[in-house]
């Protein structure tokens, strides 16, 4: 099979951390062509979507991975899957992105669909299940936001709508002087929309990141944050451990699944924190590599047989 990767730059891929590189990897394992292209790579001609993508090889030593030949140029209904691995922030060059990728719908298989993309800001998106979300207010106005602070007790979350990597993300006290020019600085002072959250205490005890394919549990990994840090992300130095799910977790996973089926969004990463759910990060989600050591399996692999199957599936009823 062919498959086309839509992310960042190969200088951006580490091969001991990045899902893209694990998808790419198993991918060449089970004998299938990956490709290569950024977004601006994109491109209509005749209505339909097309890519100058360049075929990739993984490799056992530095660097890795790279590029197998040049550029060639595919009609990307003739692939068999496309995985869209662009990280964000989700801009007008990614926004750009998902609108050319519609036309490429002939594609068997778009991971995740570019609809869905498009709806799910991963921010946002989690608030369509209230019951298991901490408390949350979305709002440019700042006398707002010092009034949700105070009414959740003097402590708050504050974080952009469209970042990325716990980038952005600031605890917020109204006992701290500098309370009023954070909420001036997310807003733009008053101009820009954030979030602002329950702080959920349990957090200094790890963020589990939840991976599931097509709605069904991969499994998961607990991120812990620094001791000089409030973030966990393992892009800012939260270290991985081994986790399991709580039955109430499973629960949260059985009860959003049907939604993330229905809006295509296949491939997902949860972050939960004290079995509440803060965000479904949906764009490019991290923590396969992490994910397989500690349960000695290969999880990439298990997504690359299943836009195996979904591929000659959608294909034979075509």
């Amino acid at each position: 099979m062919r498959f086309v990767f839509v992310m960042d730059p190969l200088s951006r891929v580490t091969h001991d951390k990045d899902t893209s590189f694990a998808f790419i990897r198993a991918a060449q394992a089970r004998g299938h062509e990956s490709y290569h292209c950024l977004p601006r790579d994109l491109s209509i001609e005749g209505g339909e979507a097309h890519a100058s993508a360049s075929p990739l090889l993984i490799g056992d030593a530095p660097p890795f991975i790279s590029f197998a030949g040049g550029p060639e140029r595919l009609r990307l209904a003739d692939v068999d899957a496309i995985f869209i691995r662009k990280d964000p922030p989700f801009d007008r060059s990614y926004l750009y992105a998902t609108l050319i990728l519609e036309r490429a719908r002939r594609c068997p298989l778009i991971v995740n669909d570019p609809r869905g993309l498009r709806d799910a800001n991963e921010k946002l998106y989690a608030l369509n299940f209230p019951e298991w979300t901490p408390r949350t207010l979305v709002t440019a106005d700042r006398d707002q936001i010092h009034a949700f602070v105070r009414a959740l007790g003097g402590t708050a979350v504050i974080k952009p709508l469209d970042g990325a990597g716990g980038l952005g993300v600031l605890q917020i006290n109204e006992r701290d002087k500098n309370a009023r020019a954070i909420a001036d600085m997310m807003t733009n002072e008053g101009h820009r929309l954030a979030m602002v959250q329950e702080y959920l205490p349990a957090v200094v005890h790890g963020d589990k990141r939840v991976l599931l394919l097509d709605g069904e549990l991969l499994g998961a990994i607990l991120r812990v944050p620094r001791d000089d840090d409030h973030r966990s992300n393992i892009h800012v130095g939260g270290r991985v451990v081994s986790t399991e799910l709580s039955p109430r977790e499973l629960d949260l996973v059985r009860a959003i699944a049907p939604r993330l089926r229905a809006d295509g969004l296949y491939f997902v990463g949860l972050d939960v924190i004290g079995e509440r759910l803060t965000e479904v990060n949906v764009t490019s989600p991290t923590g396969i590599q992490e994910l397989g050591r500690f349960t000695g399996t290969d999880p990439a692999a298990r997504v690359i047989a299943w836009a195996e199957e979904q591929a000659r599936g959608r294909s034979a009823r075509a």
